[in-house]
């Protein structure tokens, strides 16, 4: 049944996740960017092996991140942005490893919970997508897009992002087999030799995390690095689990958050970890104290941004709709393997869900084990020069994205028109996420769409094929009825802010 289990496995697993706190230790550098990065290199080493080092690096990255939040103020990852709030207060006044340690076995058991909601929820949610004809299949990835759409920091720009992730996967061959005419779409007859199939998945993948977040540090300016004397870590620690004997309800409640954040298609760990922060917030009997070095904050953060990761794999691995931006990366090792995600991948591929169920645990196991007990030396990561980095790192980019389709140098263009397109979309306050998630359903959404007309022949079916349509629809609409209404009284806020002002 465990025949997966072999010394490679747990290798990959252990290194993965150790290259991923590396990622998410060094600012501006992402779990996402990881997995990026490194997913070529999974081509030749089978689904479960590969799925191990991509998980270690998904668990790794975004634990990583609170390094250099506690250390120097600075997130490793988006998800980190409220572990700065207390970790960095306390560093300074010289109790950064208990920030630390406080952080790491929030991160575990955040992560932990995550999985075990992971594994008790996917398998029932597929089992009860198996029903769903292609009505169903269409509003759950519509549903998915404007979830995305209105959690975006700008709803027209979040629907925008997502509309332009579908346009673009729609360009190639309009296949017969899908109820197409067979001839090419949205670009010239004579380009049919490079984009008969679309651009290739996994070159965009690494173009939009890996080269657009090498060209948006570039512009920034790549700094020196930090010295050893920077990082506030050493002398007497004060840390006992003893601390987290009052935060058991702190704790629980925000990986649950967490998880339920990732559930959400498109949200991401800053929202994960924003929403954690800010309930715990609410329900301390001291409220005063966050901000300034309260151990509370950083239980809150780090616990509520690693039940992202087990919450983020449901719906990939049950309706095969990626739950953010790392987990659509994860489509791209699958499609390496010729496997579709999705409600029939659990039951189907028994000996690879169990793979990814125990790579999970085995991560945060060795996250915990890694950063827990070296702590003061992995976090000298920080002081990498980012000059040595970022060259090893483009090299690796291009080699992957040359070599994943056996040698084709139109990826590699590919990877610079959507790295540089990734380097715009930061410019035009577009969103990735709904970007690449639409991109990444809409091929199946256009084929759900033309099937369900040829199945029933009239657009009425979308709100009368069930009762689930119906329910569907309300969320639709409820989603982004929301949306409008928090965006107008955001912008009434900001107005009379700046009438007061």
């Amino acid at each position: 049944m465990f025949e997966f289990i072999t010394p490679l496995f747990c290798l990959l697993i252990i290194g993965g996740t150790f290259l991923g706190i590396i990622f998410g230790s060094i600012p501006g550098l992402t779990a996402t960017m990881a997995v990026a990065v490194c997913l070529p290199l999974t081509f030749p080493l089978g689904l479960e092996n590969g799925l191990a080092l991509l998980l270690g690096l998904y668990v790794g990255g975004i634990s990583g991140g609170l390094v250099p939040a506690v250390l120097l103020g600075i997130p490793g990852t988006p998800s980190s942005i409220t572990t700065t709030f207390d970790g960095f207060p306390m560093a300074a006044s010289g109790e950064g490893e208990k920030a630390l340690r406080i952080g790491i076995v929030s991160s575990f058991v955040g992560g932990l919970i995550s999985l075990g909601i992971l594994f008790a929820f996917a398998p029932t949610l597929a089992r009860f997508a198996i029903e769903f004809s292609y009505v169903e299949k269409f509003l759950i990835i519509l549903f998915a897009l404007t979830v995305m759409a209105a959690l975006s920091k700008d709803l027209l720009l979040g629907i925008f992002s997502g509309v332009l992730g579908i346009f673009l996967s729609l360009i190639g061959r309009y296949d017969i087999s899908d109820g197409g005419n067979g001839k090419m779409r949205l670009v010239p007859q004579e380009w049919d030799y490079y984009l008969d199939n679309g651009f290739s998945l996994l070159p965009v993948l690494i173009g939009l995390f890996g080269l657009a977040a090498i060209l948006e540090q570039a512009e920034i300016g790549v700094p020196k690095g930090h010295s050893r004397e920077d990082l506030k870590v050493g002398g007497e620690s004060t840390f006992s689990f003893g601390i987290f004997r009052n935060q058991a309800g702190n704790l629980a409640r925000s990986s649950f958050i967490g998880t339920f954040v990732g559930i959400l298609p498109g949200v991401g760990g800053s929202a994960a970890s924003l929403l954690g922060y800010s309930n715990a917030k609410t329900f301390s009997k001291h409220p005063q104290t966050f901000g300034k070095g309260e151990p509370a904050g950083i239980v809150a953060s780090e616990s509520a941004n690693n039940g992202l990761t087990g919450g983020a794999l449901v719906p990939l691995l049950s309706l095969g709709i990626p739950g953010d931006a790392t987990t659509a990366i994860l489509v791209g090792a699958f499609t390496l393997q010729g496997i579709q995600v999705g409600p029939l991948f659990i039951g189907n591929n028994p000996d690879t869900w169990n793979a990814m169920i125990i790579a999970m645990l085995l991560a945060n196991v060795a996250m915990f084990m890694m950063m827990y007990i070296a702590i003061r030396h992995m976090a000298l990561v920080v002081t990498v020069p980012k000059h040595i980095l970022f060259p090893i790192i483009l090299m690796m980019c291009v080699v992957g994205a040359y070599t994943i389709n056996y040698g084709i140098m139109f990826d590699v263009w590919t990877l610079l028109i959507f790295g540089i397109l990734g380097w715009l979309m930061v410019k035009l306050r577009l969103e990735v996420a709904p970007f690449i998630i639409g991109f990444i359903l809409g091929p199946s959404s256009e084929v759900y769409f033309v099937k369900s007309l040829e199945s029933f022949g009239d657009l009425t079916i979308f709100f009368t094929k069930s009762w689930i349509a119906v329910v569907l629809w309300i969320l639709i609409i409820g989603s982004l009825v929301g949306s409008f209404y928090m965006s107008r009284r955001n912008a009434d806020q900001n107005a009379s802010g700046r009438a007061v002002g």
